[in-house]
């Protein structure tokens, strides 16, 4: 099996969205990143745990003892508030197993239409309507195989969910997700507006802070 380069950063998904932020990310500090799209063999990875941090810890640790390499995963998804935290943990399959983006993105509006719930504000200026608090949640996990030990972080960002997909960038839920504070959906920001405000870049920048607090 193919051996990582010194301070080459395993990824330990194969999601391509989530791809493209940590290498953007990491861009910065100078570091490599691959994702297990480098090694076809290893099956997927089961996401059995209660809460997103938990998943976390078992797709680092099992991509770094495999591979034996320190390994970066995460475990991310949106609570919706009027829906009691849904999607939460099942966020990437909220509408079954292989789902699309365009298949959970539309269960969540079914799943909100199904309550009549009356709108959470007034509508923006193109009449789209903001249905529901929610949050973004990421959970990262950092394992080291050679000592067992895992370095954790877990950042959010709050919003609306909106009555219609708004922008084509990001991916997952971005298109439904509204930032009252920018008048934008996650959907419409560039890269580095995503990564300065997004839950997935709030816990990266937590994660830096005690990688160099620990040395």
């Amino acid at each position: 099996m193919e051996r990582l380069s010194e301070g080459v950063v395993l990824i330990a998904t194969k999601n391509a969205g989530k791809v493209k932020e940590f290498a953007h990310a990491f861009a910065g500090l100078g570091r490599e990143v691959v994702s297990l799209h480098q090694f076809p063999e290893l099956p997927d990875i089961p996401e059995d745990g209660s809460t997103f941090a938990e998943n976390a810890r078992i797709k680092a640790k099992t991509a770094g003892d495999t591979l034996q390499a320190i390994a970066l995963a995460d475990d991310s998804g949106l609570r919706t508030f009027a829906l009691g935290g849904a999607p939460g943990v099942y966020s990437a399959r909220y509408s079954g197993e292989g789902a699309s983006d365009a298949d959970n993105n539309a269960k969540l509006l079914r799943e909100l239409a199904a309550l009549e719930l009356p709108d959470a504000a007034d509508p923006l200026p193109d009449g789209t309507r903001l249905l529901s608090k929610a949050q973004f949640v990421c959970a990262l996990a950092l394992y080291d195989p050679a000592t067992g030990q895992f370095t954790e972080t877990e950042g959010t960002v709050d919003g609306y969910i909106i009555s219609a997909p708004r922008g084509d960038g990001g991916f997952g839920y971005d298109p439904l997700f509204y930032l009252p504070q920018l008048g934008r959906s996650m959907a419409e920001l560039s890269k580095e507006q995503k990564q300065h405000i997004s839950h997935r870049g709030d816990a990266l920048r937590k994660l830096a802070a005690l990688l160099e607090h620990n040395g």
